[in-house]
């Protein structure tokens, strides 16, 4: 099993391609930057969890640019999204610039991607909220006919375009991995669908395996889909370093093939400039993670 780190990329983060090598050179396996465009004044939507959401995430750089300052500076880690918000997102600017770190980073790319929470968000970008796991399966499968046709066209009820030369291609054929990030009674039924993966914020082993791992997959064995390959990438607190070789056993043997270590304090602080702290402290769980 491998083991990932969020990495909110602000202005006060610090020198992220350092910040990258030290991730690389810890162990980890990737690197996850996550994503909102814009956050509104005077949301009214309530935040997941409760409580007031953190200062930073009115902050947030852009993925795909943060992303792309990693690969340049690492060789090994992947390069991954968390979370991608594609309801917000034009799918045809996306696939290329997806395709294009593709092939800057040798096919490094992992995809974790949402629907997202915030109904203002969403909708100051230009799509409904009601549909927006509608739009998000559709930018899926027409960035995934961007980067496998030679003339890729799609139609879609809410994306749609005509024949059009999209390049480059990915390095990773059929594209880089996407793993869903969805919560909710619906959640396991899209990962069945259309994902090759997942990565949910989860509380526990026993959480990832009966609400998320275990349905999906007989989902998708009724529905003709492989899950044998499938990335699953819980996002799970690193208990401030102390996230112990017993649990990390636990999450393997509920199907995690990757956890991503994340927690809203944590996150705060290497959004304000305590990263490389956060990479050394959470040295233990990386070798932990190694040796199960």
């Amino acid at each position: 099993m491998n083991v990932g780190l969020l990495v909110p990329a602000t202005a006060t983060t610090g020198d992220l391609a350092e910040i990258a090598r030290q991730v690389e050179a810890t162990g980890f396996d990737s690197i996850w930057i996550p994503e909102h465009p814009v956050i509104p004044f005077n949301y009214k939507t309530q935040v997941p969890g409760g409580g007031q959401l953190p200062e930073h995430y009115n902050r947030w750089h852009d993925p795909f640019v943060a992303l792309t300052v990693a690969a340049a500076a690492t060789k090994k880690i992947k390069l991954a999204t968390g979370i991608l918000l594609l309801p917000e997102r034009e799918p045809l600017i996306t696939a290329k610039q997806i395709a294009s770190l593709d092939c800057y980073s040798g096919g490094r790319v992992v995809l974790g991607v949402g629907a997202g929470w915030l109904k203002e968000e969403t909708e100051v970008m230009g799509t409904s909220f009601r549909v927006r796991w509608k739009r998000l399966r559709e930018t899926v499968e027409a960035m995934r006919v961007c980067w496998t046709q030679p003339e890729p066209k799609y139609e879609g009820e809410l994306v749609r375009f005509p024949a059009v030369h999209c390049e480059p291609k990915p390095v990773q054929k059929s594209g880089p991995p996407i793993l869903l990030g969805a919560h909710g009674p619906k959640a396991a039924e899209r990962i069945a669908r259309f994902a090759d993966g997942l990565c949910p914020l989860v509380d526990s082993p026993a959480t990832l395996k009966s609400v998320y791992v275990d349905p999906a997959r007989k989902l998708a064995r009724e529905a003709g889909r492989n899950s044998d390959h499938w990335q699953i990438s819980p996002f799970v607190d690193a208990e401030g370093g102390n996230l112990s070789e017993d649990k990390l056993k636990q999450y393997r043997e509920a199907g995690a093939t990757r956890v991503v270590l994340f927690s809203q304090p944590m996150a705060t602080e290497i959004a304000n400039g305590k990263g490389l702290e956060w990479i050394k402290r959470n040295a233990p769980v990386v070798e932990r993670t190694q040796r199960v």
